[in-house]
């Protein structure tokens, strides 16, 4: 029992350190960064190097751009996931099977041969350099219906949804009041990726904005684009890239905790 604690410990550390070293060297010069040995406390120029990041670009921007293009995608995701996971897993309808297998397939095929197609769709419609370039192709994915049909096809009892016809429900009615609460531990775990691939995301969202109006990642780049690589104007940035994703987890993480103690007792 000692050794598994030790080993937890060793690797809650060897994991955190690397942000905590980040925030510590974002907190001073330059120099800190050739000392030796090198420093391992914060120092005192954190909110001042913030400060030129968003002197230097459009941080504010940039940050709000993402939060609501990362939140969008992620109440979409687990929304129509999870109509979709509930049709597929518990309504009997004539090619059921076949249209699971192709959503699936469509997981190996890369996205970035995609991308020129969905580029020249984008022009068509006046949409690049907006946000919604960014949302409304990534409003499902295959992932998020093969993940929630898998969990409501165990999760959830058929017998549960016939009583509920028994009492009147229409399918619809189903869906908000027998599987929305069911779906809520793996939705919450679904949300949350889809949360961090959103926020992550770099590629696409490069090729459709426009430098003026950027996400974190692409503003992050550009601080790193100089003659001149200003490492603590970087990870200043990203130290406060991260903070929205550890608030996500923090607001999701009961809901997963939840999810994985209801399995272990179902089990």
């Amino acid at each position: 029992m000692r050794l598994r604690y030790l080993t937890l410990t060793a690797v809650a550390f060897f994991s955190a350190f690397p942000l905590y070293y980040s925030v510590v060297v974002a907190s001073r010069h330059n120099s800190a960064l050739a000392e030796v040995p090198p420093p391992l406390l914060p120092g005192g120029n954190f909110l001042a190097n913030v400060s030129r990041v968003f002197d230097t670009v459009p941080f504010g921007l940039a940050l709000l751009n993402s939060l609501v293009v990362a939140g969008s995608i992620a109440v979409a995701v687990m929304f129509f996931s999870t109509l979709a996971g509930f049709a597929f897993a518990k309504l009997r309808f004539k090619g059921r099977n076949a249209l699971l297998v192709l959503t699936v397939a469509t997981m190996m095929v890369p996205a970035q041969l995609g991308i020129i197609p969905l580029y020249l769709l984008m022009v068509k419609l006046e949409w690049t350099g907006t946000t919604y370039a960014l949302i409304v192709p990534a409003l499902v994915n295959a992932f998020g219906v093969f993940f929630m049909t898998q969990y409501l096809s165990r999760a959830l009892p058929t017998e549960l949804l016939e009583a509920g016809r028994v009492d009147g429900c229409t399918t619809w009615g189903l869906f908000w009041h027998v599987v929305a609460p069911a779906a809520r531990p793996a939705a919450a775990v679904l949300g949350m990726l889809t949360f961090m691939s959103a926020w992550n995301d770099y590629f696409w969202p490069l090729v459709v904005l426009n430098p003026d109006n950027p996400t974190v990642q692409v503003a992050l780049s550009s601080l790193a684009s100089g003659y001149v690589n200003d490492y603590v104007l970087g990870l200043a940035g990203t130290a406060v890239g991260t903070l929205p994703l550890v608030a996500v987890f923090a607001l999701f993480g009961k809901h997963i905790i939840g999810g994985i103690m209801q399995g272990a007792v179902k089990g």
